[in-house]
């Protein structure tokens, strides 16, 4: 395996420069700084103090570039920066921001080598720094992995600072007086007789004054937001109604789309329009890669005469229904789709020689993402330029992709971001905008919203992957010895950047993510990734490959604990060799007095995972009743180095408990001639407010890195539920969803 070799994240710089009548404060670099993509469009009088501050007479706004889908993206990234700026957040408004290199994303390579998380060797650390090259000069702007707070922690503080202490230097500039008896307070330069000199009235002479690039962030003792619980800046507008997302964008003479989609990957013959046609509100008909879009007066009348084409199509390139697809991964246990063995300890084949104490195989089917926002883009063309209207994890591949759809050049095209309501991955891909630039095209001048019926959202996502695991091991003495876990999947990352037109070379991390990098050290430990043969087109999904493998590893090695006839939390600590990760495991285990006794027909399931370089412990406790199993409670802790905002950590926390124990209870996706069967939340099942636990959340902050939470509490909710329902039944769950063998209460 090729191992990088130079380029480690010291080697970055930081600096400033002054550009173009603004000011404009480079972050990080590596030779030079990408240049402020804030000026372009600068108005008169305004001045960018760096890619991540605009101030003008009138306000202060703060360039938040991670898309927030509801995870509260946008209020920690303007706590950060208004953090070291000295304002508060009721002072500064918010954006997202214009696609650009200077926003890429700092964090993304971590998750790109094959180094455990726990390894803080020489080359782990200088592959990860290496790994940063690419994704900079990719200008890799993009929201996922868990990365938004890793991202910005030190370039957001460090913008604020800077564009601080330019400020007071102005100040200092323009009044006479030595710059270390400035202070500021609230958005204002104090002067050492008091006088308050507010930043929006020094901006434009900011512009004049030589940047300046050293300066001292805050210690945390002395943090005035970050680490205290905070009202996010979108709570009052999400609780009346009034937050404003994608598919509320509306423009003057704006018109409406639907499409209707043939299978995904099947070939479009062609179709029957002459109802649709005839239908009210109907303007045009015009067809599309893959299937067909009507442009109408309303949302109502277009989705309606969609609804009456007749598609004639050929099958789709996978196979026709379920048992075909389990069957594919079955035979990918092979030597020849062997794609990685990360984790090779001991000498598993001689500690199995005798044969396993244990065999399982278990299964974990496809997910859709299925967010209550559906799919939809407004975009007005024209010869010029044209604007784009939309929620997206990726500006920079819509505006790409649009570019090359319009023939336009990139900077002609202008991509507006929107706060998404809901993803879990979904907005990560961009096939519904580039069908609402081509149905724009048909309209040059007027403004088009596609909007996704339930059906056509559901049916054409990219779903989670399916995945089978085969598991075995030995235990002696009351203890684990050996663990062997084989996993076969297709490849996200090869589905995903295939869309992308973008090479997938190497090994796909995913595939055994979540299982692999496991803080264990069992004598002989072994995993093994097969990358199965593309079968329906998958993305990532709330925490990728992890969520998935985080059920296989914690299932088989539950099952191995109770084979050696030891304590499952107990056993668990003996063999975990990372001090966070024991920590997590101690505080779960206090929290839900782990080890008391239990009534009659009550039980506790432990599972720990670490994803995204946060360990995650969670114990669900169960009961039996006479309408099924009821989830009682859940105790989580996870440790992520800080906890910035511990009202929205708790949330984000929670919220990832719900989502994995739901879809481990009643989420899948079936195929049938090529097209799911689950079209809309009657039969998409997730968790329902009366059978939702209570949630008990604790944050650590042992760990020496800042982490993001939103994907970690996810891998660990399904075996933590399955390890629970044994310990109360005896059955042993290898298979989700779960009701296809128990029923809940």
């Amino acid at each position: 395996m090729g191992r990088a070799r130079t380029i480690a994240r010291r080697g970055f710089l930081i600096g400033a420069a002054a550009i173009a009548g603004g000011v404009a404060f480079g972050v990080w670099r590596f030779k030079t700084p990408y240049p402020n993509p804030l000026l372009a469009d600068l108005p008169e009088g305004a001045a960018a103090l760096t890619p991540y501050v605009v101030i003008t007479k009138e306000a202060i706004t703060l360039i938040t570039p991670r898309a927030d889908k509801g995870q509260g993206a946008v209020s920690i990234q303007a706590a950060l920066i208004a953090e070291e700026l000295d304002v508060d957040l009721d002072q500064v408004r918010t954006e997202f921001g214009p696609p650009d290199r200077a926003y890429w994303n700092t964090a993304l390579s971590a998750e790109a080598v094959p180094f455990r998380a726990t390894d803080r060797g020489w080359l782990a650390e200088t592959a990860r720094g290496a790994m940063a090259a690419p994704m900079k000069f990719l200008g890799m702007q993009i929201t996922g992995g868990s990365t938004t707070v890793p991202d910005g922690y030190d370039k957001l503080r460090r913008a604020g600072a800077v564009a601080r202490e330019t400020l007071k230097a102005t100040a200092a500039r323009l009044q006479g007086v030595d710059l270390a008896s400035l202070t500021t307070e609230r958005g204002a330069v104090i002067l050492p007789d008091g006088t308050r000199l507010s930043y929006r009235s020094l901006a434009a002479e900011a512009a004049q004054t030589e940047p300046v690039a050293e300066v001292t962030l805050r210690d945390p003792a002395d943090w005035q937001l970050l680490g205290k619980p905070m009202q996010r800046i979108d709570i009052v507008a999400k609780s009346t109604g009034t937050q404003g997302y994608g598919i509320d964008v509306t423009r003057p003479g704006l018109l409406h789309a639907a499409v209707r989609l043939a299978p995904q990957g099947a070939a479009l013959r062609s179709f029957d329009a002459t109802r649709a046609k005839a239908m009210r509100g109907v303007e045009k008909v015009l067809p599309l890669p893959g299937g067909v879009a009507v442009i109408a007066t309303s949302t109502w009348h277009a989705m309606q005469a969609a609804g009456a084409i007749v598609l004639d199509h050929g099958p789709s390139p996978f196979p026709p229904d379920m048992a075909g697809h389990w069957q594919a991964l079955s035979e990918s246990f092979d030597s020849a789709r062997q794609d990685s063995r990360f984790r090779d300890a001991g000498d598993v084949e001689e500690a199995l020689a005798g044969g396993a104490d244990l065999e399982a195989e278990y299964r974990a089917p496809y997910l859709a993402h299925a967010p209550l926002e559906p799919l939809n883009a407004t975009v007005l063309y024209t010869p010029e330029r044209v604007d784009i209207w939309t929620g997206t994890q990726v500006p920079r591949f819509v505006q790409r992709n649009v570019a090359a759809i319009t023939g336009l050049r990139t900077e002609a095209v202008h991509v507006h971001v929107e706060m998404i309501g809901g993803s879990f991955g979904h907005r990560l891909e961009d096939e519904a905008v580039r069908h609402a630039a081509r149905i724009a095209m048909a309209v040059p001048g007027r403004p088009v919203k596609l909007t996704y019926s339930r059906e056509e959202d559901m049916t054409h996502d990219f779903p989670r992957q399916i995945a089978m695991a085969r598991g075995r091991g030995r235990v002696a003495g009351g203890r684990v010895e050996a663990l062997d876990l084989a996993i076969a999947m297709p490849s996200i990352v090869a589905s995903q950047m295939g869309r992308q037109e973008i090479p997938a070379p190497g090994p796909d991390l995913q595939i055994v993510a979540g299982a692999w990098d496991q803080p264990y050290a069992i004598p002989h430990y072994r995993v093994t990734g097969y990358r199965a043969p593309e079968l329906a087109p998958i993305s990532s999904w709330r925490s990728v490959g992890a969520s998935t493998n985080g059920f296989f590893h914690e299932s088989l090695l539950d099952e191995l604990i109770h084979a050696a006839g030891s304590d499952p939390l107990e056993e668990r600590l003996r063999l975990c060799d990372h001090a966070p990760s024991r920590k997590v495991l101690e505080a779960v285990a206090e929290m839900s007095g782990w080890g008391t006794a239990m009534a009659e027909g009550h039980g506790r399931g432990v599972a720990l995972c670490l994803s995204f370089g946060v360990p995650c412990a969670m114990v669900v406790e169960v009961s039996v009743t006479p309408d099924g199993i009821r989830l009682d409670q859940v105790h989580v802790a996870a440790e992520v180095g800080r906890v910035l905002d511990p009202v929205n950590f708790d949330g984000l926390v929670k919220g990832g408990v719900v989502f994995g124990l739901g879809h481990a209870m009643h989420g899948e996706i079936t195929y049938r001639d090529g097209l799911p069967e689950q079209t809309n939340f009657d039969t998409f099942r997730a968790m329902r407010l009366y059978r939702c636990p209570e949630i008990v959340v604790r944050g650590l902050e042992n760990g020496d890195r800042i982490r993001g939470v939103g994907e970690p509490p996810v891998p660990p909710a399904a075996p933590a539920l399955a390890n629970a329902i044994f310990a109360v039944t005896g059955t042993r769950l290898r298979e989700m969803p779960f009701d296809r063998q128990i029923g809940f209460a």
